[in-house]
Formats: C-alpha cells, sequence, structure tokens
C-alpha cells in the first residue's frame, strides 16, 4: 500500500497564513513569485506523498478575495514556440489554458506580462493582440541592457522606467509563467520600481516549493528537485548569506544565491534598505513543515530520481544529446545508493522481453504487485500491461479474454487499409475504446472500465521507447512511466 507522508491540511492552513503575515509585514501589496507549477503539480505529489497536485491553488482559493493573478510570458519563447514537455503545449496555449484554470477556482486574473519585447517579434505582437480580443489587459516589458547586474541603469528610467507599469487593483499579486526563464522576478521588481515612484507601499516574495530550505542538503527530497532540474544547471547548496546572518544551515539553489547580492542593490535602490538577508528569507514556502512521515518521502523522492534518470537517457537519445543530464543525474543516484534495480517495474519488464525477445512492460500494482505485458500479433507490450493491470484489479481471470479477436481485427483493418498505419496492433487509446463500446454487453468489459481510477499513481516500465499516443494515455490515466532508451524499430522518422 502507498504511504502518505505529506499533511495537506496542515499545509494549507500553514502556507496561507503565512503569506498573508508577510503581506501584513510590507503593509501594502505584495508581489508573490510563484515558481514551479500551480494547478499540476506532479513532482510534488511523487516526492511528497500526500501533497496533491492541485494543493497551491486550493490555498489560494481560500484568500481568493484578496489574490490578483498576473501571468507572464516571455516573447523569446512565443518566438521560438517553446513547448511545456509534461503537456505537450506550447507556451501560448498554456497561458490560455492557466488563465482558464484560476478563473475555475474563483481566482481574479488582472493582466497578461509580454516580458523581453522587442518590436520585430511577430509572433509576441500577434499574441497580444489576440489576448485583447479576448478582453484581457496586456502589458508589454522590454529587454533591459546591462540585466541583472549594471543596477543603476535597471533602477532607472531607462530600465524598469521603460516597462509599463501592470495597474493591479487587490493587494496581493500572485505572478506566475507557464515555465522556468518567462520573467516572472524581473516584473515584480519592475513593479516595486514603479510603486515606488507612484508612492504606492509594496514588496515582494518567492514561493519556490523545492528545494525545502528547511530539510538537508543531502535529503533525497532535495536530491529529487536536482535530479529534476538536471538540464538547468540547478545546484542545490547552503545559502552563505543566511548562515552568516543567522549561523543556520539552510538550503537555497545556485540561481538564488548567485543573483542576491544583485537584488540586494537593487532593493535598496527602490526602498531604501533591503528587507532581506538571504535569498532564504525571501522565502515564503511552508512544506517542509508539513512532513508527516519522512521515510516515506525518503523513499518516494529516491523513485522519483530513478524516474528522472530514465527520462534523461530517453530524451537524450531522441534528440540524439551527449550525456550530460543522464550523467549528473547517474552522480546523485550514486550519492543515495540507488541503482534503476531499485525501481521495482524495471526488472520484470527486462526479465519478460529476454524471455519473448519481444518488446515488453511491466506495471505495479497499489498493493505492491507487479503485472507485466508481452508483445503479441494483436496488441503492443504498453495496452496489453494496461488490460492485464485492470484485470487483476477488477478479479478477472487471467486467462479471461476481455477483447476477442473478432473485436479487434475490424480496428486493425480499419488502421492498415485505411488509415496508412504499418503496426496492426491496438495502441492503449484504441484498446480503451474498444473496451468502452464492449462495456454494455460485457460485463467483465464494464468491471475493468471502473477500476481506471486506481491506476492513477501507478509505475510503468517498457523496455523500448513508446509511441505519443501511449504515452499521452499513461500521462492521463496518472501514471508515472518510464522506458528503455531504446527503439522498438530502427526507422530514421519517428512520430513524437
Amino acid at each position: 500500500m502507498r504511504r502518505i507522508g505529506f499533511d495537506r491540511d496542515k499545509y494549507l492552513a500553514m502556507q496561507s497564513e503565512h503569506i498573508e503575515a508577510r503581506r501584513r509585514s510590507f503593509g501594502g501589496k505584495l508581489y508573490l513569485e510563484f515558481g514551479g507549477k500551480l494547478f499540476d503539480d506532479m513532482h510534488a505529489s511523487r516526492v511528497l506523498p500526500g501533497f496533491t497536485p492541485d494543493n497551491k491553488i486550493v490555498m489560494l482559493e481560500r484568500m481568493k478575495d484578496e489574490v490578483e493573478v498576473v501571468v507572464v510570458v516571455s516573447a523569446r519563447d512565443l518566438a521560438g514556440n517553446k513547448v511545456r514537455a509534461d503537456l505537450g503545449i506550447s507556451y501560448d496555449a498554456d497561458v490560455l489554458r492557466l488563465i482558464d484554470a484560476f478563473r475555475s477556482y474563483g481566482l481574479y486574473v488582472g493582466s497578461v506580462v509580454i516580458s523581453h519585447m522587442t518590436e520585430d517579434n511577430r509572433q509576441a505582437r500577434t499574441f497580444k493582440r489576440k489576448l485583447e480580443k479576448l478582453g484581457l489587459k496586456v502589458f508589454r516589458h522590454f529587454p533591459i541592457k546591462g540585466y541583472p547586474h549594471d543596477v543603476s541603469h535597471i533602477v532607472s528610467e531607462h530600465g524598469y522606467g521603460r516597462n509599463e507599469y501592470v495597474e493591479t487593483e487587490r493587494d496581493l499579486i500572485v505572478v506566475t509563467a507557464p515555465g522556468p526563464g518567462s520573467g516572472k522576478m524581473a516584473t515584480c521588481l519592475s513593479q516595486l520600481y514603479h510603486d515606488h515612484q507612484r508612492g504606492i507601499r509594496s514588496g515582494y516574495a518567492k514561493f519556490e516549493t523545492f528545494p525545502i530550505w528547511n530539510l538537508p542538503l543531502d535529503h533525497p527530497v532535495n536530491v529529487a528537485y536536482e535530479a529534476a532540474t538536471a538540464d538547468l544547471d540547478d545546484v542545490n547548496m547552503i545559502d552563505p548569506f543566511h548562515l552568516a546572518a543567522y549561523g543556520q544551515q539552510v538550503v537555497n539553489y545556485n540561481r538564488d544565491v548567485e543573483i542576491f547580492p544583485v537584488l540586494t542593490l537593487l532593493f535598496e535602490q527602490l526602498l531604501g534598505a533591503s528587507p532581506y538577508k538571504s535569498p532564504t528569507d525571501m522565502g515564503v514556502n511552508m512544506a517542509g513543515y508539513c512532513i508527516s512521515d519522512d521515510e516515506a518521502c525518503r523513499e518516494a523522492s529516491k523513485q522519483e530520481v530513478i524516474r528522472r534518470y530514465f527520462k534523461a537517457l530517453v530524451h537524450e537519445r531522441k534528440e540524439a544529446l551527449e550525456p550530460t543530464a543522464s550523467d549528473r543525474i547517474a552522480l546523485l543516484m550514486g550519492q543515495l545508493g540507488i541503482s534503476t534495480d531499485d525501481r521495482p517495474v524495471v526488472g520484470p519488464a527486462r526479465e519478460l522481453e529476454k524471455r519473448t525477445k519481444g518488446p515488453a512492460a511491466a506495471l505495479e500494482l497499489p498493493d505492491g504487485r507487479i503485472v507485466t505485458g508481452k508483445t503479441s500479433a494483436l496488441l503492443g507490450s504498453s495496452s496489453a500491461v494496461l488490460l492485464n493491470a485492470l484485470k487483476a484489479l477488477a478479479g478477472i481471470p487471467h486467462g479471461l479474454k476481455l477483447l476477442a479477436p473478432e473485436t479487434i481485427q475490424p480496428i486493425q483493418t480499419l488502421k492498415t487499409q485505411h488509415l496508412g498505419s504499418r503496426n496492426p496492433r491496438l495502441h492503449t487509446d484504441e484498446v480503451l475504446i474498444a473496451l468502452s463500446v464492449s462495456a454494455n454487453a460485457n460485463p467483465a468489459a464494464r468491471a475493468v472500465l471502473d477500476e481506471l481510477q486506481h491506476l492513477r499513481g501507478c509505475d510503468v516500465h517498457t523496455t523500448v521507447i513508446l509511441g505519443s499516443v501511449d504515452e499521452g494515455i499513461f500521462r492521463s490515466l496518472g501514471i508515472n512511466v518510464t522506458s528503455e532508451p531504446v527503439y522498438q524499430n530502427r526507422n530514421l522518422y519517428r512520430k513524437h
């Protein structure tokens, strides 16, 4: 059985109280930079079992009458058609998704900031017009020469002064973005500059869940964060400013530590004095106080590091990259004393492939049982393991066929003769559709579909790189999937 390691209710209460206290300490507006994901923080839910993916947004919902949301997107990311890897959607689409999601919780979205704006960026200008036609207020922030080190230029009419001032209506302004590097901090500091020019009292704080500042540097939860950001060169470290100011060892990460001296100068220019003695002081994260079972979180985090290792290997294989990220994660695995063999589904999948000489998959059920799936003439290994897992959950004998060959064959004919597919085997989406069609007449099919909800949080490992369809279905079902960095065939062209 899965162990809960995080107290969600304590977190919701403690976090909202702490943010409100920080806002009161400035006696005016608080610009709260939100790092990470607000709605679907799957990483946090994996390493802190009990932390639900929507924890942070539910916490903000408790304060919705005071909260105003500003979404920041970089013009550079718009021009580069940057895509969120976890969702497979572009940043411009994600801005709209975020706004819809905020509104569904009753949160007020005041405006969108397009940062790093230049006149020659056609994609950014087009997106600005689109947002305005949708009734949204859009503000432009521009590149600043010498940012972030030329403080005197930044804090001037030629730096932050050039940015369009974001008119806000409430006192707690949550500044968020589709991904890293969007310009959230710069937006907050630009607002402090303009507020100061207008005689408005305001302050800045940062909400980053990871690394968790009051856990040890080598705690697996913090190591898992390093693994998750191995491609960004983020490194956890002891905050030297906090140690010097308070004599206390706390954890931060290199980018915040490196930029802090510059931030201190910026605060002094903007506010007359810096309100913070360390980058850790800027944070408001209370997650470390809400761990209820440390061992459960340690084990979950070790599993996440292994997942990240496989993910890096697959990404490097797909993009023909040097093994930079995977090598970094391998070092972290050595630090934790773990290997790929410690992921329970890896060994059974590899063993089945060895026996059948074809792609194979293994899935761990919530009660710890392992089911496997092999490749056959009718089903791929992902489809087979999904069916076998559902049968196991529903208590249906393994030998009972849920989909008769006469049900599958018309689908195969449609794929190969009319839709141009070379692969006659059913993908996971096709299996689920076939089960749904059969459900009214087949009680067993109906029973297994009722078990889909219990697959959320389960782990799968496949011995070949998955196609986009199967990977997407596993993601939609909430299944944590890893794969060996091996393609099923030698084709040069692949649909991702």
